[in-house]
């Protein structure tokens, strides 16, 4: 039997287990080739690494709610809305502890409102982080005047 007829058993066997990997290694072959190697440059995997902290965090924050069998719709809009928060501090001049301090705490209660309603009153996750997902994004466009964004200078 050939390399590849036994590469290919192989696969099918093991598709389940190794999906995602095999995946990424293709993705990440792909964009080595179309970027002409530059993807997998120190440069560009720092830069990866650097711009992944935030979502990392969620991601294992969205990893725990999703083993116990419940959802979270309102992270993003909760992300996002509390970085429009820090960005306002950080550009009215407050120092960056506080800030960071402050965002943290602010996103605990936040999360805590969600369980709430979710532990003790009893609605589906679904319904309770919907409904937060929506007075986020509101919140987010009443807060930085429907743009989206606030603008933080580097002084």
């Amino acid at each position: 039997m050939g390399f590849f007829a036994e590469l290919g058993k192989v696969i099918k066997k093991n598709i389940r287990d190794y999906g995602m990997y095999i995946a990424l290694g293709v993705i990440m072959l792909i964009f080595t080739i179309l970027t002409d190697g530059l993807f997998l440059s120190s440069r560009n995997i720092s830069n990866l690494f650097n711009q992944m902290g935030y979502i990392a965090v969620l991601a294992v924050g969205m990893t725990l709610v999703i083993v116990i069998r419940h959802i979270d719709l309102s992270v993003g809009f909760m992300a996002g809305f509390l970085g429009a928060i820090a960005a306002r501090l950080l550009r009215e001049g407050m120092p960056v502890l506080p800030t960071i301090l402050l965002v943290l705490a602010l996103g605990t209660v936040f999360g805590l409102v969600n369980g709430f309603w979710v532990a003790k009153v009893g609605l589906p996750s679904f319904v309770a982080t919907l409904a937060g997902m929506l007075i986020f994004r509101g919140a987010l466009l009443l807060f930085t005047q429907s743009t989206g964004t606030i603008i933080v200078t580097n002084d």
